[in-house]
């Protein structure tokens, strides 16, 4: 019945903490784009890929003390970064083993900035279009990011990096 929230407990778990709600967002995003049995349904929002879902289930995961949020004041804005709790390594502890290479993915994932994580998610929201309609539509929906050419084929270079690392 928990299985789906387990999974988030796992991923935090391996990532050993996740600093942002937008980061988590896309992290799982492009876990769940390179085949990661993930089952949060995402839609285009404001800031690329979100899922509705995703925000809820970490916060019965934090209701139930399974994850830790903490807050952080930046000034114009508060950061929140989570982490599993010894009751949720408990909970874990029921559940079945972590998926092959899913460690791998999240410390890549885990180790971009939310910008990027941004910009590769949506990048793989379009990734049933040609590259360069690809590139088209992330200038369109995230111009005011001012994504450099260079920045873009780092995306397309990671996301190629990310599939190889993840069928080797």
């Amino acid at each position: 019945m928990l299985e789906e929230h387990a999974k988030i407990v796992q991923f935090i778990t391996l990532a050993g903490e996740v600093t942002g709600r937008k980061k988590l967002q896309k992290m799982v995003y492009i876990a769940k784009k390179m085949n990661f049995p993930f089952q949060e349904k995402y839609q285009f929002h404001m800031y690329g890929p979100y899922s509705e879902e995703l925000t809820l289930r970490v916060e019965e995961l934090c209701n139930m003390a399974f994850l830790s949020e903490k807050k952080e004041d930046k000034g114009s804005y508060v950061q929140y970064t989570y982490s599993c709790t010894e009751e949720g390594s408990q909970f874990l502890s029921t559940m079945e083993g972590n998926h092959p290479k899913l460690d791998l993915c999240i410390e890549r994932l885990n180790n971009k900035s939310s910008r990027f994580l941004e910009m590769v998610s949506t990048l793989l929201y379009f990734d049933h279009l040609e590259r360069a309609e690809q590139v088209e539509k992330l200038h369109v929906v995230k111009g005011k990011l001012n994504f450099t050419e260079t920045e873009i084929e780092e995306a397309f270079a990671f996301i190629k990096d990310l599939q190889l690392c993840i069928q080797a």
